[in-house]
């Protein structure tokens, strides 16, 4: 599976950011990505960093909509597998989601974020509804494919209901600001992941400055043996590449070791 993780800064104007964003995923395509993911709120400021946004509501857009269908015309002219993370708006409600654009154009699904953040600058229950404790893995041409979304990777009964479902390459839209965690937490809960569970974990992170925080950039991926295989430049816009042999997976020290003896009755 070729994989390209795209960290790109935000502007307050979010056709602007959508242009980038289709500029860095056709050059992404040219270099021979099949799968491509995006970080959380793809196209929008961060705007969870302010405990009342004015302007949230508009926002917040159906999936399928105008976002998704000017990526799912990409996917559909490439043949490839597109990840963008979107302020859903459906009914009365509105989540954190990132939607699965498969190789036609068509709409593989949503995941939404289950688990919420409420802490300085990260006012996101103020935004968002909890989505679903079961994530669904998406059977692509390229693999088995499932996603945590930023605050979703803390919780390794979540990450690991990716695992049991066979997921091959988690992949993780984040915003994390820079600073937030510099003793080498925030890589080694990825490598542990990818560890315990015998997948890939490919964290694509918001990148840049806003008005309250700065985020990191510094994307990376792990492999299977929990080791960090390449990482993005930190507070640089970029698209981070790699070629991911899934094969790893069945052969990795969870698949052959771990799970065959997990016990049930842990909840």
């Amino acid at each position: 599976m070729n994989v390209a993780l795209i960290q790109q800064h935000c502007s307050n104007d979010r056709q602007e950011n959508l242009e980038r964003g289709v500029r860095n995923l056709r050059a992404a395509i040219s270099h021979g990505a099949e799968v491509i993911c995006f970080a959380e709120l793809s196209f929008d400021r961060f705007f969870p960093q302010f405990p009342d946004h004015d302007d949230s509501e508009s926002l917040a857009e159906a999936i399928p909509g105008p976002t998704t269908q000017a990526l799912a015309d990409v996917a559909a002219e490439h043949g490839v597998i597109i990840i963008p993370n979107i302020y859903e708006s459906d009914d009365s409600a509105a989540y954190d989601t990132s939607a699965v654009i498969g190789t036609q154009g068509e709409l593989l699904g949503k995941t939404r974020m289950a688990h919420i953040a409420d802490f300085n600058c990260f006012h996101e229950k103020r935004y968002y509804t909890p989505g679903p404790t079961d994530p669904p893995v998406y059977d692509t041409p390229f693999g088995k494919i499932g996603i945590a979304v930023c605050f979703d990777r803390h919780f390794p009964e979540y990450m690991r209901a990716l695992a049991l479902k066979g997921a091959e390459v988690v992949f993780v839209p984040q915003a994390g600001a820079d600073g937030e965690w510099d003793d080498g937490v925030f890589e080694a809960e990825m490598q542990t992941a990818s560890f315990q569970n015998g997948y890939f974990t490919a964290l694509c992170n918001r990148v840049g400055p806003e008005e309250r925080l700065t985020f990191a950039g510094s994307s990376f991926i792990c492999n299977p043996s929990g080791k960090i295989i390449c990482k993005a430049k930190n507070l640089e816009d970029e698209i981070l590449y790699a070629t991911l042999d899934t094969g790893e997976c069945a052969s990795s020290p969870a698949r052959k070791l771990f799970l065959p003896e997990r016990k049930s009755g842990y909840d």
